[in-house]
């Protein structure tokens, strides 16, 4: 779309990598156009707050395999 975004997304998305660490996975992400992005999460936080290069917001995280 040719406009900026006017809202928050309705959707967010969450990106577990099962073959790599949060690190590593979001290095990969910023080396394809991703940039990282401060929605206010704070310190401590077991997640990354990323965003597509349209400024989609998505967080990387780490989950346990089932």
């Amino acid at each position: 779309m040719p406009e900026g975004r006017a809202a928050k997304n309705r959707l967010h998305l969450d990106v577990s990598p099962v073959d790599r660490s949060t690190e590593d996975e979001v290095a990969r992400l910023l080396a394809l156009g991703a940039g990282k992005t401060d929605v206010g999460q704070g310190a401590g936080r077991t997640w990354e707050v990323v965003a597509d290069p349209e400024d989609n917001e998505f967080c990387v995280l780490r989950t346990p395999a089932p």
